[in-house]
């Protein structure tokens, strides 16, 4: 049976930015040693509250999903690029210079962060159908919009409500997870995360 934990979004870790100009969710984190290096994945919930630089994350690859908010333009390297659709992964290398207008008001985003020398890791978007997403040792699924339900081998479905997340604690390789929508509506995004090495 895959050791797994079901998280509602009062047990999601709230912290600063690490430059200080916002506040993120930390739904799960996974570092292979205790030591000052940092996680080799981290997946959070950003709370975009203002126009504001994102921190500088050298050698980890982002990926960015809008989850509710009109929007923001993100400026890469003085390249400016539009987010205005939600639940579409936007991916850029977090040593790159970024910062971040909102379009309207206050947004949240989803944060894919993956230390590229020590992890490896896809995101897949379940958005009104059947999902699949493996192998992999550690898997991430957060329930974006609506409520839906994961099958791991050799369990029981577990149902997520909107908000929720289902996180594997990467004991022994999984070989998938089949996420449902439980309703038309519903979005959930996977994180499949393997360590190097």
């Amino acid at each position: 049976m895959t050791p797994h934990r079901l998280l509602a979004p009062r047990d999601f870790r709230r912290m600063p930015w690490k430059n200080g100009a916002g506040r993120t969710a930390e739904i799960a984190a996974w570092s292979p040693d205790t030591g000052d290096a940092g996680f080799a994945w981290r997946v959070s919930i950003a709370e975009i509250e203002r126009d504001a630089a994102f921190s500088a994350w050298r050698g980890v690859d982002r990926t960015f999903v809008l989850l509710d908010g009109d929007g923001v333009v993100l400026a890469i390297d003085d390249v400016e690029v539009e987010i205005l659709v939600r639940h579409e992964p936007f991916r850029f290398a977090g040593e790159r210079p970024c910062t971040c207008r909102l379009v309207g008001g206050p947004a949240r985003a989803f944060n894919l962060m993956i230390r590229r020398d020590r992890a490896s890791g896809t995101l897949v978007v379940a958005d009104g159908a059947t999902a699949i997403a493996g192998p992999f040792r550690f898997g991430v699924c957060y329930a974006a919009e609506g409520a839906s339900e994961c099958l791991l081998p050799g369990q029981a479905p577990i149902g997520l409500a909107a908000g929720e997340a289902l996180v594997t604690d990467g004991d022994s390789p999984v070989a998938s997870m089949h996420v449902n929508p439980v309703d038309g509506r519903a979005v959930a995004l996977v994180a499949a995360l393997d360590p190097r090495g």
